[in-house]
């Protein structure tokens, strides 16, 4: 080999090794971001159950923007990868569900709504497996990522508990009739349009 084919090579090499770096660095930051949802959930929990709802109500909007920052981030250096999605719905899903059994617990949430909110994060937690099984993979839906930022808002609204009452009933219980449709629809949107993958046979 010559010496400028040489040193072609030993730049494009140094690049992809530099270009691996970076990607290895960018993809902690965001599994760090997820771990933080994660970590952050049982302090959520303990914090609604001590009646620390100011404190509760940061933390878990705290623990709710790393999911908005992960996913701009994510596409913005578009790095992807099966551990970081896999980790990254199962934050969401421990968050919001475990918010919503401390809410049940201090009697903030009527239990029948948040079994449909929780009801349909397992229902969609099998279809993604029904989905991965057909080696496809179940892309998040425009619907999917409101339902998200709908949760998360009546959440907030449910631990704080404004005194606004419309038609004799709180604006966070109003919030979380809301969430519980958009996250049913949301539900159903997918199994209508991965339905063909739950018929399919073995």
């Amino acid at each position: 080999m010559n010496r400028p084919t040489a040193g072609v090579a030993r730049s494009v090499g140094a690049g992809v090794l530099r270009a691996r770096r970076a990607s290895g660095g960018r993809s902690g930051l965001l599994l760090a971001g997820t771990c933080t949802r994660i970590v952050l959930t049982p302090v959520v929990i303990g914090l609604v159950l001590g009646g620390a709802d100011t404190a509760a109500a940061i933390v878990f909007a705290v623990a709710a923007a790393t999911d908005w920052v992960d996913g701009r981030l994510a596409r913005r250096w578009e790095v992807t990868s099966r551990l970081g999605a896999f980790l990254d719905t199962t934050a969401d899903k421990l968050l919001v569900s475990g918010a919503l059994v401390a809410l049940v617990a201090v009697d903030r949430v009527s239990p029948w709504l948040a079994m449909v909110i929780i009801g349909r994060e397992l229902v969609l937690l099998g279809l993604r497996a029904a989905v991965a099984a057909e080696g496809r993979h179940l892309e998040a839906s425009l619907l999917g990522k409101w339902k998200a930022t709908v949760q998360f808002a009546a959440i907030i609204l449910a631990i704080v508990r404004p005194d606004v009452t419309i038609g004799g009933t709180y604006l966070d219980e109003w919030a979380i009739v809301v969430a519980a449709l958009v996250t049913a629809w949301s539900g159903v949107d997918y199994l209508i349009r991965f339905w063909s993958v739950l018929r399919s046979n073995p």
